[in-house]
């Protein structure tokens, strides 16, 4: 599904990533983890084309795409759950989710798909973004990028800064995705929760991969230590 091979990424003049591969299998979960400002963003960013890489190649589903501009990335079937939401504020949960619709030959995610994987949206349908709870906003931006129809789905911190129940909630309806064989590239600081869901883990410290492997290898508490420094 998506083949990172040896990418280096700047912000500026400052290098963030240094020959970083790892590739995601169709129907698979990939947890990319590593404390912060270790490249994990950084590296979402190339993927999706809001940063281009410098050196090195991604490829999905076979096409190359590093160097392609976002809106292409998207349109091929990357969708993007980016840290911080960025759900549109003066728009409406409705107008959020079809802003950035794109039907797969009348098949795939609709409004009332995403209604019901977030049942709290069908009421709010008519809310402006803005006045939306954290949690609320975030399932907004999910539903919003599975409006795209993506055959590999992004998630960038989709947990961060939200209350208990809302965070069990959101683990649920990527817990539902993953079982419906949807691709999946998740960034979380919950590694318990990762532990239950990925198929295997990348670790990125300084800008590198150092480490790759399973749930069952890092679910050993002195190797996750050891390995991620939790």
């Amino acid at each position: 599904m998506l083949d990172v091979t040896d990418i280096e990424s700047f912000h500026g003049d400052a290098q963030a990533l240094f020959g970083v591969s790892f590739s995601v299998g169709e129907g698979e979960v990939v947890a990319l983890l590593g404390r912060n400002g270790m490249g994990k963003s950084t590296t979402v960013e190339s993927i999706a084309g809001l940063l281009v890489p410098r050196r090195g190649q991604i490829r999905f589903q076979g096409q190359v795409i590093s160097g392609c501009p976002a809106h292409q990335i998207a349109r091929a079937g990357i969708g993007l759950v980016p840290e911080g939401r960025r759900v549109f504020p003066n728009l409406t949960v409705r107008e959020n989710l079809l802003a950035t619709a794109i039907p797969r030959g009348g098949q795939g995610w609709d409004e009332d798909r995403v209604y019901a994987l977030f049942p709290a949206l069908a009421t709010l349908r008519d809310r402006m973004a803005a006045n939306l709870s954290g949690g609320e906003q975030q399932m907004v931006a999910i539903g919003r990028a599975l409006m795209t129809n993506p055959s590999l789905l992004i998630l960038d911190e989709a947990t961060e800064g939200l209350a208990p129940l809302i965070r069990q909630q959101i683990w649920a309806a990527i817990r539902q995705l993953a079982a419906g064989k949807l691709s999946i590239l998740v960034i979380d600081k919950n590694v318990d929760a990762l532990l239950a869901l990925a198929h295997r883990h990348v670790v990125l410290e300084k800008g590198k991969v150092s480490w790759t492997g399973t749930s069952s290898q890092l679910a050993d508490g002195d190797f996750r230590h050891r390995i991620l420094g939790l």
